[in-house]
């Protein structure tokens, strides 16, 4: 069980860096210009890969626990 614990607080933890890589990312692009197609194009694809790398492993995770605490109420 504290496996699975742990396995959800590396996931939060990577997804801060990812959005505060976005962030830097952003800035970065802005200096002193106005470029919206390359801030379109770095916070989409940070959150289709936020979206595909965290928060599935981590539905899954949470639908085994769900899943694990359903089956000991049972028995």
């Amino acid at each position: 069980m504290k496996k699975k614990t742990w396995a959800i607080g590396a996931l939060m933890i990577v997804s801060a860096i990812i959005w505060g890589a976005v962030i830097l990312g952003c800035s970065f692009s802005l200096r002193g210009t106005e470029c919206y197609t390359e801030i379109q194009n770095i916070l989409a694809g940070a959150a289709g890969l936020h979206l595909i790398l965290i928060w599935g492993p981590m539905a899954i995770l949470f639908i085994i626990k769900d899943k694990n605490s359903t089956d000991r109420k049972i028995e």
